[in-house]
């Protein structure tokens, strides 16, 4: 693949404050190309996308393109920072109305090289909030798709679309379904704004002289335009990916943006290594309907604040998952205490939730088109949830921590509601379990935790399978009564019990039909007493919707005797 980084614009605005600006603080800077101002941490703006994209293992060649105003900066600084001088490319232009036109100045490099690779493209002249991503990631994901790629974010607040490409994406095939160069307010809701940061593919690359020929203007020589011309008029395939980071100083800016965003994007950076992030997640109670979850039913439950499990995330130089000292012991005081320990324990702790969650997180990022940046981090865990209650409420304990996990993990990469939407995320919490731990489970536990309080879950099969998740709706839980829950201090393990009851339903093979049967018969009763349930809730509850832990549960802790002799 080629790597061409475009410079070639002429930036007379910001050329021009700076040199009549009367503090004299940047007086240093007058005539230096936007491309080679400082950026965060005081390297060149350059310099970040020079050192993302100088990886032999990724890029043949890396090209780059400026006017015959500014050649002789960039010959100096490609000679300063390796940069191969030969690849240096001068579109012979001087001024803003004399320019060639971006896709004009791509069109050159491909034409005078003879150029026959995948290209990707990138305005090396943009302040971007994080450049530390995975390029690696974007060519993987580029190469997935039939047809070209190209990167978005999200507008940050007081952004206007009008001053961008916005695309349009679907969410489900990724592919985007229009381009709008600088869209006025009100033609589209997206808030997805496209940047020069674009993936072609060699066989599109002939397409250029075609649309060059058509915009006989340089002002209309925009790759926005050649955008919309080629998703509307040629219908080519072009995808999209997000970036979880913003870009900034993009086409004409003036000073007071530049130092705007330098300095807000370096308070950002500074500031987030000392901030560690801490997520936490509440066990939840079945009400109504458990476990008919698992087979089409309908459930109530809700989350309780008494018990939880948290994560712990913060920058480090490398990534470390760090065992929890009496959930994952590796240290014994005698081979007795270990025969205990793992007697009444078992043998799996959290840690591996945490390595199954990571691994989940960074695959799904990349099949929904979402470029990670190269940050590590060191995690951690903690939790209060009781051995005894994991068992008689069923797997609360590792739903807990990876639901706490991946809320970290999305603060971290700022990974919004938008790209990982509620529903979807119990999704992810159960495959974590069923796809990398291989352990057999329902949705109802990752649901409740993951939108917390009192939810009514409806997993009709004709629901669950034209959406791919169940109808979940919070009720309110201020006109409850109070609970007691009541748990065993040795209790047996409900896994072995329901350990076939899944395959047998979803096979239909029973060795015992009549059992069977009637289990089938007892979850659609089930269905209709939730309904019931859930009414009578409605009826006697206020308006006010709240959507919080329980605050307070009253526990019970016996032994098998005194609890049976009590139920």
């Amino acid at each position: 693949m080629i790597c061409i980084l475009l410079v070639a614009g002429h930036g007379t605005v910001l050329e021009t404050q700076i040199k009549s600006d009367e503090t004299g603080l940047y007086s240093h800077l007058s005539g230096v190309p936007k491309a080679l101002l400082p950026g965060i941490g005081g390297k060149k703006i350059l310099d970040f996308w020079w050192e993302t994209v100088n990886m032999r293992q990724l890029f043949t060649e890396v090209y780059l393109v400026t006017n015959a105003d500014k050649y002789k900066h960039y010959e100096r600084w490609a000679t300063a920072t390796d940069f191969p001088v030969e690849n240096v490319i001068n579109d012979g232009s001087t001024t803003l109305e004399d320019r060639l036109g971006a896709v004009a100045d791509l069109e050159l490099v491909v034409r005078s090289r003879k150029l026959q690779d995948d290209i990707m493209v990138i305005a090396g002249d943009m302040l971007c909030a994080d450049q530390n991503f995975d390029i690696a990631q974007v060519i993987r994901f580029f190469r997935s798709k039939p047809g070209e790629l190209i990167i978005y974010y999200e507008l940050e607040e007081g952004e206007k679309s009008s001053s961008r490409g916005i695309v349009e994406v679907c969410p489900d095939s990724h592919r985007v379904t229009r381009f709008l160069e600088k869209p006025q307010e009100g033609r589209t809701a997206s808030r997805l704004a496209s940047v020069v940061f674009y993936c072609i593919q060699r066989d599109t690359l002939s397409y250029m002289s075609d649309f060059l020929n058509q915009q006989p203007q340089t002002t209309g020589r925009t790759f926005g335009q050649f955008w919309e011309w080629l998703i509307s008029e040629k219908q080519r395939h072009v995808f999209g990916m997000k970036l979880p980071t913003g870009f900034q100083l993009i086409g004409q800016v003036g000073l007071s943006d530049y130092t705007k965003w330098l300095t807000h994007y370096s308070t950002k950076q500074q500031g987030s290594p000392a901030k560690p992030i801490t997520c936490r997640s509440y066990a939840r109670v079945g009400l109504m309907g458990n476990p008919s979850d698992g087979f089409n039913g309908k459930t109530i439950a809700m989350t309780i604040a008494n018990f939880w499990a948290e994560a712990t995330l913060l920058d480090s130089q490398t990534l470390v998952l760090v065992p929890h000292p009496l959930n994952d012991p590796t240290e014994f005081g005698s081979l007795q205490d270990l025969f205990c320990i793992s007697r009444k324990e078992g043998y799996l702790g959290g840690l591996r939730l945490l390595q199954a969650t990571c691994k989940k997180f960074y695959q799904f990022c990349s099949k929904q088109g979402i470029a990670l940046t190269k940050q590590n981090f060191t995690l951690k865990y903690d939790t209060n949830i009781p051995r005894q209650v994991v068992r008689m409420a069923s797997d609360t304990y590792r739903v807990a921590i990876v639901s706490a996990t991946l809320k970290c993990l999305m603060k971290f990469y700022n990974i919004t509601d938008n790209d990982l939407p509620k529903p979807i995320r119990a999704n992810f919490i159960l495959n974590v379990e069923t796809d990398e731990l291989f352990i057999t489970a329902g949705l109802q536990d990752r649901v409740v935790q993951v939108y917390e309080g009192l939810v009514y879950m409806d997993f009709s099969k004709e629901f669950m399978e034209e959406h791919g998740f169940g109808s979940y709706t919070p009720m309110d839980m201020s006109e409850l009564p109070p609970f007691w829950l009541a748990y065993l201090s040795d209790p047996s393990d409900s896994g072995r019990i329901h350990s076939n009851i899944r395959q047998r339903w979803l096979s239909g093979m029973f060795p015992n039909q009549t059992a069977d049967q009637s289990h089938r018969s007892t979850v659609q009763k089930l269905a209709v007493v939730e309904l019931q349930a859930q009414r009578g809730i409605l009826t006697g509850s206020s308006s006010t919707s709240r959507s919080e832990p329980r605050e307070t549960v009253k526990l019970i802790n016996k032994t098998s005797h005194d609890f049976y002799q009590t139920a």
